[in-house]
């Protein structure tokens, strides 16, 4: 079984569950951190581990995935289109992640382990 998460976005919380892969791991040791907001997805970029590798890498991903981008060694919750270039699926948000595109650019944002 996954890990999970909670990620709060001015007043949006959603809960996710990563999956059980390196990727997923090597994001978990991070929590928590406070990523940048963007119209499509929503992005942490600087400490994710530059060791991680692309596997099984998609270009396209299904709304609620949660995804690592090494071009920008970012970890990404997709809420609208697909990337521009593969990403590692890493995990699942629980339930209706279209409520993320209410959070403003900008906004206060938490991501953070719960179990």
């Amino acid at each position: 079984m996954g890990k999970n998460i909670r990620i709060t976005a001015g007043s949006v919380v959603v809960d996710a569950e990563l999956s059980d892969t390196d990727a997923a791991s090597a994001i978990w040791v991070c929590y928590p951190f406070r990523p940048t907001a963007t119209p499509r997805v929503m992005r942490y970029i600087s400490k994710y581990p530059s060791k991680t590798r692309l596997r099984t890498g998609r270009e396209v991903v299904e709304l609620g995935d949660l995804g690592y981008w090494p071009p920008g060694n970012a970890f990404c919750l997709f809420f609208g289109p697909t990337p521009a270039s593969d990403v590692t699926v890493i995990g699942k948000i629980k339930g209706d992640s279209t409520v993320l595109k209410s959070v403003s650019s900008g906004s206060s944002v938490l991501i953070e382990a719960l179990s």
